[in-house]
């Protein structure tokens, strides 16, 4: 899988089980709490170590895995390939080896997290938006139409989520009532990509010291200070803020532009930008600092569309797409948030937007204070000198960045016939359903399947971030020419349906325990020693086929969402990112000009074509006596 491919899959994760383990439970299966670290970290030392699966598995879940998207000769050549790799004194013997020791490593903590950070986010190049910027879309707040409240209430959730990280008091997400790794919650406040060649880095600072926002209004930088006198803000003074801000704000050089461009690009301009003076220096450290970014954007999006479109990447000037945290705050009232994901997955950012909604909308912190206090200072307006070449290097970002989005078709598929209760009804895993429903889709559009790729969380090992789970399978294959053939039986599609069903929720579960195909093949990769000749398996085309993502998939659902999504993964695929709420499934849908309205019907069509074929398995309503 090549890395450029492998970032772009998009990492946010099917939703994350709450339920706790007993704290017998977790004892048993050998999960020791370290509350010298806080509540948050408490388990992170005793999280088991990311696996090494054995060849021979790998082998046999890869070779499965490539039979439906490969001829009879292509799997024979393909057969043979492995065969020759996994065979005893053969080279992945070789690769396993060096494999296992770096796992067994008492300083490496995961062997692939180095390896993987590098390759698949910090040494890709190409821009952040819209390659590796995300975004959700918050439901509507009837009771903060106006945008400074809306943004102060946003502000005083996310501080209130903030002092929970900062002192570790969070208490962990968990998977299968097990906990999983919560170390990548230190890079959510105070920190920031920063642009460098051949690969960019992370700066983070200490909270501490560094207790302000960046508020962004018509171009310009603001200065927030969240912490006066070694008290808080509430959301009367934060409101106040962003008020003075909305009044003072003056339209100013888009210096944000620069953060949307190619990172080699970047990675040039942001030196000199610095360098030209002491001004420019400390208002770079002051936004990369920041505890996160409030965005106030001059527009009004109405329809879940234009919503997306504004999150996702706005204007590209009103931004620093280089942080992890944005908040978006439009004219009209209407909030989301947009993410860069270097060195964070969307679980974390998905709990903390979840939570600051969930206060917001059950009033369940003081939103409603009056009191202001009198010595409150005014926001600070960050300064930027710019010389002619700084001023042409905008405007040669502008035009990249305009170029990028202009190449990108969107739609918003709103299936509002049912949701996850019905799913339920049906016995399936919803999970599982709605990525069948993507098949079919899929299928309708171009009467084949392709390489298919969905997020699998592996957090629950020390560093654990993400493995891929294959979607097509013979199963779904068959389930969707099925579907295809008016001959089929009803009841003969329904058994190969839940034939897909039961093959997808048994890779993805493999997945998540450390035992998918695509991470392992990258590790093996990657202990070749220089000079070393590539093995077959490698040079097989099936190899860069099977793992070039026609369809990039994950889930992340909230009732307090109307809309999650991010970019495709090649030229010729799709994004689609998905919801799956009680009575509603959501699906954002993105390509490079393949026809996304086509797509977003066919999708609509298929929802509905699974639910009646799955409709006649419910159990009839006993009548009453």
């Amino acid at each position: 899988m090549a890395p450029a491919a492998a970032r772009r899959q998009q990492s946010s994760l099917p939703a994350v089980a709450k339920r706790h383990a007993s704290h017998a439970d977790r004892r048993d299966a050998g999960y020791k709490e370290d509350h010298s670290k806080g509540a948050m970290l408490r388990f992170e030392d005793s999280l088991p170590r990311l696996p090494v699966p054995t060849l021979e598995e790998t082998a046999k879940r890869y070779l499965k895995s490539v039979h439906p998207l490969l001829s009879k000769s292509e799997y024979e050549e393909t057969t043979k390939a492995v065969n020759d790799f996994v065979a005893p004194g053969g080279a992945g013997e070789t690769l396993q080896k060096r494999l296992v020791a770096r796992r067994e490593d008492p300083n490496v903590r995961n062997w692939i997290a180095e390896w993987w950070n590098e390759a698949a986010y910090m040494g890709y190049r190409d821009p952040v938006v819209p390659y590796v910027s995300y975004f959700y879309s918050h439901r509507d707040d009837k009771k903060r139409r106006n945008p400074a409240k809306r943004a102060a209430a946003m502000s005083t959730a996310v501080l209130e989520f903030k002092k929970m990280v900062d002192g570790g008091s969070l208490e962990p997400e968990y998977m299968k009532k097990l906990p999983m790794a919560m170390s990548s919650y230190k890079y959510m406040f105070n920190c920031s990509r920063v642009p460098k060649k051949p690969a960019d880095t992370t700066v983070k600072h200490n909270f501490k010291d560094n207790q302000h926002i960046i508020v962004i209004r018509k171009n310009q930088f603001w200065k927030v200070p969240h912490e006066v006198n070694g008290k808080q803000l509430n959301t009367a003074e934060l409101e106040l803020q962003f008020q003075r801000i909305y009044e003072k704000a003056e339209k100013s050089a888009p210096i944000g532009f620069l953060t949307s461009q190619n990172r080699d690009v970047w990675s040039d301009v942001y030196p000199k930008l610095k360098a030209a003076s002491d001004v420019n220096a400390a208002s770079i450290e002051a936004i990369e600092s920041a505890s996160f970014v409030v965005c106030l954007d001059d527009a009004s999006p109405v329809t879940l569309e234009e919503r997306a479109h504004q999150y996702w990447h706005g204007d590209g000037s009103n931004r620093w797409f280089d942080k992890p945290l944005q908040f978006i705050i439009n004219d009209n009232g209407t909030s989301g948030f947009m993410g860069e994901h270097s060195m964070m997955d969307g679980t974390p950012t998905h709990r903390l937007n979840d939570y600051a909604n969930q206060q917001i909308f059950s009033n369940a912190l003081p939103f409603d204070v009056t009191e202001v206090r009198s010595d409150l200072p005014n926001p600070t307006a960050l300064r930027f000198n710019l010389n002619s070449e700084l001023e042409q290097d905008i405007v040669a970002a502008q035009a990249h960045f305009n170029k990028q989005i202009n190449a990108h078709e969107l739609r918003v598929q709103a299936y509002q016939g049912y949701g996850k209760g019905l799913i339920k009804k049906f016995k399936c895993s919803p999970d599982a359903y709605v990525q069948m429903i993507i098949q079919l889709a899929y299928h309708k559009f171009y009467g084949k399947n392709r390489p298919t790729y969905e997020s699998a969380a592996t957090r629950r090992f020390q560093e654990g971030r993400t493995e891929t789970c294959r979607t097509v399978s013979d199963e779904s294959v068959a389930f969707c020419a099925a579907m295809a053939d008016p001959n089929a039986s009803t009841e003969h599609t329904q058994k190969l349906f839940r034939d897909a069903l039961n093959a997808h929720v048994k890779y993805i579960s493999d997945a998540s325990d450390g035992r998918g195909v695509d991470r392992h093949l990258f590790g093996l990769k990657k202990c070749l020693k220089e000079g070393e000749e590539l093995p077959s398996l490698y040079k097989d085309p099936a190899y860069g086929y099977s793992s070039t993502w026609f369809i990039s998939s994950s889930q992340l659902s909230s009732e307090y969402f109307n809309g999650y999504g991010w970019s495709q993964v090649v030229d010729d695929g799709w994004g689609i990112a998905y919801m799956i709420n009680e009575n509603s499934i959501q699906f954002n849908v993105c390509s490079k000009g393949l026809g996304s309205d086509k797509m977003s019907f066919y999708l609509n069509e298929a929802a509905g074509d699974i639910r009646d074929l799955m409709l006649p398995t419910l159990e009839a309503p006993k009548a009453k006596l």
